[in-house]
Formats: C-alpha cells, structure tokens, sequence
C-alpha cells in the first residue's frame, strides 16, 4: 500500500456541532487529508508516476476531488494555492512541507514561478522578513532557492509522537459509535503510514479495541470496517480478525437480521481473508441468511455477494448462487456497468443462469448497448458464447454498436464480440457494414492483436461464410507462424486445429491463390477433448436410432458409424449407395458412388434457447457437402416427438430415402 497520506494538524479549524464530531473530522482529515501533499513529501522523479493511479483525495473541506489526469505540477498548484492552507498551523508541518518542495527536481526554468508560489504559501512568515522575491530578485534562477533554511522534520515521526496519542486521548471521552469508527480510523492511518504493526501506539491501539469489542455491542458493518483494517496492518492471523469473526459469527447466530447492506459487507471482508477453509461454517450460515434475504437485495448487494462467493470459491453454494440470478433478472435495469460486469462473470464462473435472466437481458440491454462500457458488451457476448446463447435482439445492438464504436475497443474487446457471433452462427442484418468495419480495424491495427486472437478472430468468420482472405495470407505466412510459436510455448492442437480448418476451408470454398498452411503443420482429426470442432454423437440418441435404422436397412451391414474422413472430420453414420442408387453393404463399399452422411444432431450441437446449429456444426456440415457427401440431418427435436417404432421407420426412410430405396441383392 502507497503511503500517500499526510497529517493535518489535529487543531482543525473545521466547524463541529460537538466535541465527537469534532474528534471524527479530525481523523477523518488525517486519513484523506492530502495524498498529494505525501507524495510531494516523498517524491522522487519516479514516485508519483508509480503511486495510486486513482484520484488524489481531499477531504471535503478542501474542495472537489482532482482528476488523475492532471499533472503533477497542476496538483501542486491546486493543493496549495488553492486549498485550505490554514490548516497546517503548525510551523514545523509547514516547514516541513516547504523543505520537500525545495528539493523537488523542476526541470524546466518556466516551473520557477510556480516553485516560488508554493514557497510563498507555505513558508512561515515572519513580520519584516523580506519576501522570497526579494531575497532572490525577479532574475533568480530557480537554484537559488537552496539557501533558504527550513527546519527539517519527519512527518512520520510528527505523527506518532504528536497526533495519535492526542486523538487517542480525545477518543476516549467520545460515544461508542464515534469511538468504533475513530478507532478503526486511527488503525487505517498507521496502514497508510506504514507504522509498524508491533510498535508502542499500534499496540496500544489493539488493546483499546480489545477493551472496546469486550464492552459494547458494535455494529457489522463497523466490525468489518475494523476487520479490514486489521488485515491489512497484521495479515489474516491478527487477533483483532479473529475477533471480528467470533461478534460477526456471534450476530448470525443469535438470529439477528442482518441488513442487505451489513451482509454484502460481511461476504467481502470474508473475501478479503481469502480463506474459506477457515470460515465455512460460518459462511454455511451466512449462505442460508442470504437465501432468506434474497428478495430484498439491490443490484449493488448482488454484484459484491457474486464477485465475493468468486473469491471465496463457493461452487457448493448452488442454491443461493440460483436465487441471486433470479434476484438479479428483477432488479437488472438498476445494475450499474461495473456491477453487471461482476455479476456475468460470477455466472460464468459457476456456469449458472436462468431464462428469466437471459429474458432481463434481452429486455433491457440493447437500449443501453451503444453508450455501455466497451468492456460490458464483450462481457456479454462472452457470456452468451459460454451459455450457448443465441439472442437476436442482443446481437444486433452489439453490431450497431461495433459499427459506431469498434475504433475506441481494445483488441482483445474486438475479438470476444467477433468469436461469439461466430460460434454461436449468427449473422446480424448490418453485417455487410460490420465486416466492412472488421476489415479496416485488422488492416489498420492488424500487428496490435495477440497472434492467437487474430487466428480465433478469422477463424470464427468461416463460420458465418466470411472469408478474410486478405489476412489469411498474412497468418499462413512464415514470418506469422514464427511470430505464433515465439510466444514461448509449442502449438497446441487447437490453434493448428483453426489453422488447418481455415486452410481447409479458403480451399473448398474460395478462390484463393496465396500462401498455404504447411502440410506438417495440419492436424489429422479434428475431434478433440474440448470438441472444438466438431461433437462426438450422443450415446442417447444414436441408441434412440440404432434399432430403427436397422430395420429401415434390415441389418448393420449396410452402415458405418464414427467414420474418420481424410481432412479429419468424423461422420456419425455413413451410408454408401452404388451408381443405380442400390444401398452397398460394407463389403461392396469400393463400388461407392454416393455416400450419405448422417447427422445424429444431439442438444450440445445447437444453440441452448435456439434450433439453430452452432458455428462449428454449420460449419462442417458446408464442408462435408463440399467434400461430396450427401448430409441428412436427424435432429434430437424431430426425432425425439415419435413415439413408436414404425414411426421413427417412417422419419427415417423420408430423411435418408426421400425418392429411392433400393438394396442391393
């Protein structure tokens, strides 16, 4: 952690209704008084670069927050001229603060006005001490502030010495809520300041929490608060978290209706121990208060409980995991980007969804699509590429939104819209303008993308009969391929798998006269553990067939199954015919002059809320015609409704059969 946090003297001219509010503002602004003032306190030429990237904070006294990307001088300016500089009285503090900005290394001589007016503003002033302007006259260089003689002091120490033992004294006299968040402050501070954890004031801050957790009853989201603060200071064996866990298991059981707000705090600070092993039965019984408190929760509580039970690993917690998606279906249109982020990627990790939240979605994603975080959008097409989820009224926002907005996405933004549409087979009305924009982008920023997203990005195009034949060019080229085996790791059988199915394809499909994939380089089947390419035949519904179709062709001996073709494609069942259209039994297969490839198409070959194949099953079908055969589609939702024998004989004879049949005798 940065420590990027200065003191501001506890003589706090901020108004206060009572000596707690009092106690609280001063703490308050010695947490987030000016990180800006602690980096200039600690600066090198590095520092400030490298530090938090987020905003510098203020407290609200000292105006409204600075944005990051102002510069670093810019803060200055605006920390020093334009806040309260009235609340460092203490001359050592401003001297202090007025010896680091002597030693700041202002490179360039036009920084010297703005150098001098920090000084000005921050130097103590003595009545006749002539001003920095006269000492140095209107020519000095900026050199010449290195005589001024300030009192060094380190604001560390001028902490510890000074301002925690005088809060610490004033805490005790306060209410028991401003003593819980004062302490916990207080322990916050020595975070940020990187006081050790077994120092004098750090252990006498423990023992005054210990003494404060024994006598009062604390609230939870204050008992995480101090939690939190106690792991970050000592790490997840720290006496204090022990404490916590015990009130907070406490709470839970003695029936306590924890608050949404409470709960989701709780599942956070569990996340931030990163031990669910230490915790289970008490998040056992944290799940089972959440069930109950489901209705109730607002979109925010459901993005931290799912990006918590992320964390914690929760697989197990399946029945909570369901009711928070249905909870999140009611309350979508309150999910704010980041939070609907969160949620897709939990459902994603433990593969759950329901249709009520994919119907939410359809309802009201497209509307917000255009103007949503390019991150959101990819987000959900990666979400509907793993739950096979075909949505038109999803998909076409997203094309008209690549159109209008694909030059501010990332590559990798890019690459998951392109591959879910491509997998998932579904070709948008505007698509003419969304491969015209998918070609300018890979001309223009073709080198920016990973060489393995590139190949999954052109590869997902021949499943919607697109063919990038200009950049097919440049990935067979040698010079790519060196590029994609330099990534430190050999091929792996899926990349060749893409490349080998792109070969094949710009070669029964196109007219294309360039570079080729090396023939040592293709793949000789394209099954695969991850059936990437193709799905093995269902079990289920291959046996649901089996006895009619040995009826229909009275025996086995007149079909194949699991047949290996040579580009290495695998064809459920393959029927030969001879030239008089007779079906050949097995042995008289060298006479072939037609074959028929049956598609035993199961659920896991379609799209899970559509009839519509998936990229990889289109795909192969088109090549297999390509190659000569003639394919036959059985899908499971035809075939399944046919209740008897004769008359699943009957469907079969009009699919394979529908003019002839003939057996050769």
């Amino acid at each position: 952690m940065h420590n990027n946090t200065i003191v501001c003297s506890y003589y706090s001219r901020f108004h206060c209704n009572s000596e707690g509010d009092y106690i609280i503002s001063s703490m308050k602004s010695v947490v987030s008084i000016s990180s800006s003032v602690r980096a200039v306190c600690q600066y090198s030429p590095n520092y400030f670069m490298t530090s938090s990237r987020g905003l510098i904070r203020h407290s609200d006294s000292l105006g409204r927050i600075l944005k990051s990307d102002v510069s670093f001088k810019a803060r200055l300016a605006q920390l020093c001229v334009k806040s309260s500089l009235g609340c460092f009285h203490n001359t050592r503090e401003m001297g202090a603060v007025a010896q680091q900005l002597s030693n700041l290394p202002f490179a360039e001589e036009k920084d010297y006005e703005l150098r001098v007016h920090l000084e000005k503003d921050l130097l103590p002033k003595t009545a006749g001490q002539p001003s920095i302007d006269t000492q140095l006259g209107t020519s000095a260089s900026p050199t010449q502030l290195g005589h001024l003689k300030v009192e060094p002091l380190s604001v560390k120490s001028l902490f510890e010495v000074e301002v925690l033992p005088e809060l610490l004294t004033r805490l005790k006299e306060a209410s028991s809520n401003e003593k819980t968040e004062g302490l916990a402050t207080l322990l916050g501070v020595c975070v940020e300041f990187g006081v050790d954890y077994q120092s004098s004031i750090v252990s006498r801050l423990k023992e005054e929490w210990r003494t404060h957790l024994s006598k009062t009853d604390i609230g939870v989201i204050h008992l995480c608060h101090l939690g939190e603060v106690a792991y970050n200071l000592e790490g997840k064996r720290s006496e204090i978290v022990e404490q916590v866990l015990d009130s907070v298991s406490i709470s839970i059981d003695e029936g306590e209706a924890l608050t949404q707000n409470e709960t989701a705090r709780v599942y956070s600070f569990l996340a931030l121990l990163e031990d669910p092993h230490r915790c289970q039965d008490l998040m056992s019984r944290l799940h089972r208060h959440t069930e109950k408190l489901t209705h109730r929760l607002q979109a925010i509580n459901i993005s931290d409980i799912f990006h918590s039970l992320v964390a914690l690993q929760q697989r197990q917690a399946i029945a909570l995991i369901v009711k928070l998606s249905r909870r999140a279906s009611r309350v979508f249109r309150s999910f704010q980007d980041e939070e609907l982020i969160k949620v897709l990627a939990a459902l994603m990790h433990f593969g759950q969804h329901d249709e009520d939240f994919i119907t939410a979605m359809e309802k009201h994603l497209p509307g917000k699509i255009v103007d949503a975080d390019p991150e959101l959008t990819s987000v959900v097409m990666e979400f509907c590429l793993q739950m096979r989820c075909r949505s038109e009224p999803i998909f076409e926002a997203v094309a008209e939104s690549f159109i209008c907005n694909s030059e501010k996405y990332t590559t990798s933004q890019i690459a998951r819209q392109i591959i879910a549409m491509g997998r998932l087979s579904y070709l948008p009305q505007c698509s003419s303008q969304m491969f015209k924009k998918l070609e300018s982008i890979l001309s223009s920023r073709f080198s920016q993308f990973q060489p393995r997203a590139l190949i999954e990005v052109l590869h997902s195009c021949i499943h919607l009969e697109r063919f990038p034949l200009n950049f097919v060019s440049k990935v067979f080229s040698p010079y790519f391929l060196q590029r994609l085996q330099a990534q430190g790791e050999p091929l792996d059988k899926h990349a060749l798998g893409q490349l080998t199915q792109l070969n094949l394809s710009i070669s029964l499909e196109c007219t294309y006269r360039g570079p080729r994939l090396p023939y040592h380089l293709h793949v000789k089947k394209f099954s695969s553990m991850d059936h990437s390419f193709e799905s093995p035949v269902e079990s289920y519904l291959y046996n649901q067939v089996k006895g009619p179709l040995n009826k229909l062709l009275e025996g086995k001996t007149y079909y194949s199954t699991r047949v290996f073709t040579q580009p290495g494609y695998t064809i459920d069942v393959e029927i030969c015919l001879d030239e008089e259209g007779f079906v050949l039994p097995l042995s008289q297969w060298d006479h072939t002059h037609r074959r028929i490839a049956l598609c035993l198409d199961a659920q896991d070959r379609f799209c899970s809320n559509t009839h519509h194949l998936l990229g990889k099953e289109a795909t192969k079908r088109r090549h297999l015609c390509r190659m000569g055969y003639e394919v036959v589609q059985i899908p499971y939702f035809e075939f399944e409704k046919l209740r008897t024998q004769e008359e699943r004989v009957q469907y079969l004879h009009k699919k394979i059969f529908p003019t002839i049949f003939r057996f050769y005798r």
